[in-house]
C-alpha cells in the first residue's frame, strides 16, 4: 500500500461538485413500487437504500425493540446497516435482529483502533456479535487527525488488519469514516479504499467550507460516498435541555426541516444517509425519504442562506 502524501488544498478552492445542484448521473438510481430508492454504492456493484440504518438506533435496546426497529426498517425497503463497537451495546443487540435477513441485507462495521492487533480484535469479537462470518464492508472509524493516518498506515498499522481480513473473505470492501478534510483526503491518498463516510450537512457544506473537497476526491476516484449528519443542526448549547442523549449535536427541529437537511444531501452523488442514532428520528427520516425529489434550485439558494446563519458543526481547516 502507498503511503500517504501530503495533499494540500486552498480553503478558498471552489471544487466543479460545489456549485451545486450536483447531479446525480455518476449514481444508479432503482426505485421499486412503494418502496425505498437504491442507489449504486462506486464500483462494488451493489445498491444500497438511500437511508441507512446505524446500530446506535439498538443501543440500550431490549431483544424485542432491537427485532421490531430492524423489521420496520426492512419493511420500508432498508438494505443497508451499520455499526460499531463503540456504540454501547448495539452489535449485541443487532446480531440476533439480523440474523433473519442477513443473505438480504449489507451490513457494514467499523473500527477505531489505528494499530493492526487492536483492528484485528475488534474485527473478530465484531464477527461473533453480529453472528456472520464476514462483513460486507469493513471501515476505520471516525478518522480525524493526520498522526491516526500516519498510524494506520504505518508498519504494523490497522490497513495490515484491513487487507488480511479482505484475503480472508472475512470482509468484502474495505472504507472508512472520518471527521476532518485533512484525513479523508490523506486517507484517499494513501489507499484505494472502496467507500468513504463522511458528514456531508448544508451547513458544514457552505459554512464550514467542509465536504465539497472531499466529495470532489471521493467521485474523482469512483468511491462509494456514503453519508454522515444530513439531519443534524448545530452543536447543544450550554445549559440547553437536551431533547435527545444518541446525538452530541442538536438534530435540526422538526420534520420539515429535516427533510431540507436530508434532500440537501441526497441531491448530491451520495448513496445512502444514515439518520440520528435515536430511534424516533430514524422512522422520521424513513418517512421523509418515501418521498424524495432532489431540490430544485430555488430550494438550494433559501437552504445556502440558512446555512450561512449556522455555526457549522465542522470547519475546513481543521480548528486547532
Amino acid at each position: 500500500m502507498k503511503r500517504r502524501k501530503f495533499v494540500t488544498i486552498s480553503a478558498m478552492s471552489v471544487p466543479i461538485i460545489s456549485l451545486f445542484p450536483a447531479s446525480l448521473s455518476s449514481i444508479t438510481r432503482e426505485t421499486a413500487k412503494g418502496g425505498m430508492e437504491k442507489r449504486s454504492l462506486g464500483k462494488t456493484g451493489e445498491k444500497l437504500s438511500m437511508i441507512g440504518f446505524g446500530g446506535i438506533v439498538v443501543d440500550k435496546a431490549t431483544t424485542e425493540q432491537s427485532a421490531a426497529r430492524v423489521k420496520e426498517a426492512i419493511d420500508h425497503g432498508i438494505n443497508y446497516f451499520d455499526v460499531a463497537p463503540s456504540y454501547g451495546n448495539a452489535e449485541e443487540m443487532l446480531g440476533p435482529a439480523l440474523e433473519p435477513y442477513r443473505k438480504d441485507i449489507f451490513l457494514a462495521c467499523k473500527t477505531g483502533e489505528r494499530k493492526k492487533e487492536g483492528a484485528r480484535r475488534e474485527l473478530e469479537q465484531s464477527l461473533k456479535y453480529l453472528r456472520t462470518d464476514h462483513f460486507d464492508l469493513y471501515q476505520l472509524h471516525a478518522v480525524t487527525t493526520l498522526k491516526d493516518v500516519d498510524i494506520i498506515f504505518g508498519k504494523g498499522g490497522a490497513m495490515e488488519t484491513f487487507v488480511e481480513a479482505r484475503e480472508e473473505g472475512k470482509v468484502r470492501f474495505l472504507g472508512f469514516s472520518a471527521h476532518s478534510v485533512e484525513a479523508a483526503l490523506a486517507l484517499m491518498e494513501g489507499f484505494d479504499f472502496d467507500t468513504i463516510l463522511f458528514p456531508f450537512n448544508f451547513a458544514t457544506w457552505y459554512a464550514g467550507n467542509f465536504g465539497p473537497q472531499v466529495m470532489e476526491k471521493a467521485s474523482e476516484k469512483g468511491m462509494g460516498i456514503l453519508a454522515l449528519k444530513a439531519m443534524a443542526w448545530r452543536r447543544w448549547e450550554e445549559g440547553e435541555v437536551k431533547t435527545n442523549t444518541k446525538t452530541w449535536y442538536k438534530p435540526l427541529p422538526d420534520s420539515d426541516q429535516a427533510n431540507e437537511g436530508l434532500r440537501f444531501t441526497l441531491s448530491h452523488p451520495v448513496t445512502a444517509a444514515i439518520p440520528p442514532g435515536h430511534e424516533d428520528l430514524f422512522s422520521m427520516a424513513l418517512k421523509l425519504a418515501k418521498d424524495f425529489k432532489p431540490m430544485d434550485k430555488r430550494e438550494i439558494k433559501a437552504i445556502k442562506e440558512k446555512a450561512l446563519q449556522t455555526e457549522p458543526l465542522f470547519k475546513y481547516p481543521m480548528e486547532t
